[in-house]
């Protein structure tokens, strides 16, 4: 096989590398571990490695070699920016929801990219197995290795319009997975406590380094196009920059948090079940016994929040939903009996507390615990329950017998999973770091 190494082929050649081990990296691991994400990433990763493959086998000498080779070369499907899109948005899906599966009717988002496979297909089987095989016809085109279907559309007019509906395609999926990741944000916010290691900020990270690709791809397109034509080692540059994406996935893909303990369900649209219905709250709760604590609605306005307020300290008050509890009785009785459970039973302290956890302490769907929270505390479930623990953390720190704690003592024993994210939800809560708050306690 001839391979001609110049600077131009071996730069891109480790790159090509990269992407396919760590492909077959994750795939591999997927298939061990149930985890569909690591499939949809190498899917990713391989159709940046064929792109890239075009121009390193190039300036390899596969299109002068004027043989098999320089066929291969014009027949297959290097850049089918068509099916980056469906793979991008379908990592995502899969990323933050373990439930997910990819269904016949979902198929349709690749239907485009499997068109143009089929089109190159064709090309080769009508070019390569009919007139040359079969008819004995020889290639016309590039030295005797180009048949008639691609020599024609190398001229045709609409040659460019597959490339022109794959950037379309991207920025249309790019612009979907972006707008459902800011819907995961809320999701986790409301259901989980510790958001650290499922917050996936690196995934934003990965569809905006997808984007920035096809843009300076679609750069080098517009100059070459309407400026001035490229020559081959002008658009190689390209190329690199897809080079540099491949090894970017790549860490991104193995750094990845592939098995997680909690249990993600992100949907984009939520299901009827996850609707909130407070008759279903009631009914499921109707046989449960009266709550600890009970006010009447018509004291809400004055003796409710400054009753809460009074019966801990710095315990989330109830002054800014007030009219809406005035006017949802059995809303005000379960803030009531959140409020009590959350002084009594201290869950909170479980580093990885979830609403569906706490929802079955308290007996009732998580639903109608997320309209407790939400309005009648004002904060999603994330912030009510960090609350406490930055809460829990300020008295170990004001206590002089526990001076000899360290701050990742004072956050584990608070409640939190790591002193990182002690030090980043103190700051939201509190506008200052935990270390800031220990020196004026001292």
């Amino acid at each position: 096989m001839p391979f001609i190494f110049n600077v131009y082929s071996v730069l891109l050649l480790p790159c090509f590398v990269q992407g396919i081990v760590i492909s077959v990296v994750l795939l591999t691991r997927g298939r061990q571990h149930g985890t569909p994400a690591d499939g949809w990433l190498a899917l990713l990763l391989l159709l940046s490695v064929a792109r890239v493959t075009q121009w390193m086998l190039g300036f390899a000498g596969w299109y002068d070699s004027h043989d098999a080779f320089s066929t291969f070369m014009f027949y297959f499907p290097f850049n089918n920016w068509l099916a980056v899109g469906p793979a991008l948005y379908f990592y995502f899906r899969s990323l933050t929801n373990q439930a997910f599966q990819f269904r016949r009717r979902d198929g349709w988002h690749f239907a485009p990219a499997l068109l143009y496979l089929s089109w190159r297909l064709l090309m080769f089987l009508y070019d390569v197995g009919w007139e040359h095989a079969l008819l004995g016809q020889p290639l016309r085109g590039h030295f005797g290795t180009k048949g008639t279907l691609s020599v024609w559309l190398q001229t045709a007019r609409f040659g460019f319009w597959p490339e022109v509906l794959g950037y379309v395609s991207i920025a249309l999926y790019a612009s979907l997975t972006l707008r459902d990741y800011r819907a995961y944000g809320r999701y986790v916010n409301d259901n989980f406590s510790d958001t650290e290691r499922i917050r996936f900020a690196w995934l934003r990270n990965v569809v905006v380094a997808v984007l920035v690709g096809v843009g300076v791809t679609l750069v080098f397109e517009v100059v070459n196009a309407a400026l001035f034509p490229l020559n081959y080692v002008q658009s190689w540059y390209d190329y690199l920059f897809t080079g540099i994406l491949i090894y970017y996935l790549s860490i991104a893909g193995l750094l990845a948090n592939h098995r997680l303990t909690a249990p993600l369900h992100f949907s984009p649209v939520p299901d009827a079940a996850e609707v909130a219905v407070p008759a279903v709250a009631a009914e499921a709760t109707s046989h449960e016994p009266k709550p600890l604590v009970t006010l009447s609605p018509s004291a809400v306005p004055v003796h409710t929040a400054s009753a809460l307020s009074e019966t801990a300290v710095g315990e989330p008050s109830l002054a800014e939903p007030l009219a809406t509890l005035e006017a949802d009785p059995e809303l005000l009785r379960w803030t009531e009996r959140l409020l009590e459970h959350m002084r009594a039973k201290r869950p909170y302290l479980a580093p990885e507390l979830t609403l569906g956890e706490l929802a079955t302490q308290l007996r009732t769907n998580t639903s109608w615990l997320s309209r407790v929270i939400n309005t009648g505390c004002g904060q999603n479930f994330n912030d009510f329950i960090n609350e406490y623990r930055v809460q829990e953390a300020e008295r170990k720190l004001r206590d002089p017998q526990l001076r000899h704690y360290t701050l990742l003592a004072v956050a584990l024993e608070s409640g939190f999973n790591s002193k990182s994210t002690f030090n980043r939800v103190f700051r939201k809560l509190r506008g200052t770091t935990p270390s800031e708050a220990a020196r004026r306690n001292v």
